[in-house]
């Protein structure tokens, strides 16, 4: 099956949703605190080159340019329609960003070109096995010593929580973030020091807040 020709789950889960997406994650996933605290956890210094994967309509590109106008950023989604909203997006606010279509367990980069790989919402539409082959490819493009900061659904810490995503979230994509297996999966794929940092409730779950990183070794054979 050729790239153009994969399965993939649209950003708002539905191409007619897709101009709702923004508003209602803003809304309901307290997006300023969410990606300000995902972008918080990468330590971005001028001159990284800084991977989005899984970009969709570019909110968190955006927001690293804006954070930090110095870093040379790369959103990378499968999802045509969301790269072109993207790119108005970029191209409005005057922001000078590469957006490119691919999956993430197929980077269309060579080996260490980013100092920094971020996700926001992504991970929970894959499966286990595309997770697994995701990080390893996060692994691969990373420099040594480079990170993976991530935002996603987490597990419930609450009563509440549970309720909320007993009526939200079902199917089994998003089993390993509701039942705290990311950080696994990341060792796994060869990720160092992989951990949640903190939780985040919001009107559609908890949002977890991860870190991993390519260990400063370079690999041998």
């Amino acid at each position: 099956m050729t790239e153009s020709h994969r399965h993939y789950i649209p950003a708002a889960g539905h191409d007619l949703l897709l101009p709702l997406y923004d508003p209602l994650v803003k809304l309901a996933m307290r997006d300023e605190k969410t990606r300000g605290a995902l972008l918080a956890s990468a330590g971005l210094r001028a001159g990284m080159r800084v991977l989005d994967l899984g970009c969709g309509t570019g909110a968190t590109s955006l927001l690293l340019k804006q954070r930090e106008p110095g870093l040379e950023v790369t959103g990378l989604d499968p999802d045509p329609k969301a790269l072109a909203r993207a790119s108005d997006k970029a191209a409005r606010a005057g922001l000078e960003i590469r957006f490119e279509r691919g999956f993430g367990d197929a980077i269309p980069h060579a080996d260490a070109s980013f100092e920094r790989v971020v996700s926001s919402l992504m991970l929970h539409h894959l499966t286990r096995d595309e997770k697994r082959a995701t990080f390893a490819e996060v692994r691969r493009v990373l420099v040594p010593g480079g990170s993976l900061h991530v935002l996603d659904f987490g597990p419930p810490r609450s009563r509440l929580d549970r309720a909320l995503t007993w009526l939200i979230h079902h199917g089994h994509r998003i089993e390993d973030n509701l039942e705290g297996r990311l950080p696994g999966l990341m060792q796994g794929a060869g990720l160092v020091d992989a951990r949640e940092l903190e939780g985040i409730r919001t009107a559609f779950g908890c949002l977890a807040l991860y870190r991993a990183a390519r260990s400063a070794e370079l690999a041998r054979g």
